[in-house]
């Protein structure tokens, strides 16, 4: 039987991964910054986004943990229990963007996240093994 992730697991993973985050924006920008001269338009914009994106995805495709997540042992799947597809990674990705907006009340809803529910995915506690 599978465990849902606490929201406070859930939480100090996303904490932990917003400081890993910032690290990978970091390079990302400073690979930029001969082509762009500190200048911030709309392509470096994009091009930050999609950093962003590619963290999270290329994490929860292979293995559905990005580093913070492996930390607090829980792990993203889709409900049918599946590795989730790039479809779903892109469409929880975008949701969870729409999920913060309202103050974050998309992470509080109970069971699963709004995100987690319009991407059919769900994150898990990972039981230790004896």
């Amino acid at each position: 039987m599978e465990i849902s992730a606490s929201f406070l697991r859930r939480l100090i993973a996303m904490i932990y991964d917003s400081f890993l985050l910032f690290s990978v924006l970091f390079l990302a920008a400073c690979l930029a910054y001969p082509l762009t001269k500190g200048e911030v338009s709309l392509g470096y914009q994009i091009y930050l986004f999609i950093v962003c994106f590619l963290y999270f995805a290329w994490s929860w495709i292979h293995g559905g943990q990005t580093l913070g997540m492996k930390a607090w042992r829980i792990q993203l799947q889709s409900i049918n229990g599946q590795a989730i597809t790039w479809r779903q990674a892109w469409l929880r990705f975008l949701m969870s963007i729409v999920s913060w907006l309202p103050l974050g009340l998309g992470f509080l809803w109970p069971k699963r996240s709004w995100h987690g529910w319009l991407s059919d995915t769900r994150i898990i506690l990972k039981v230790k093994k004896k």
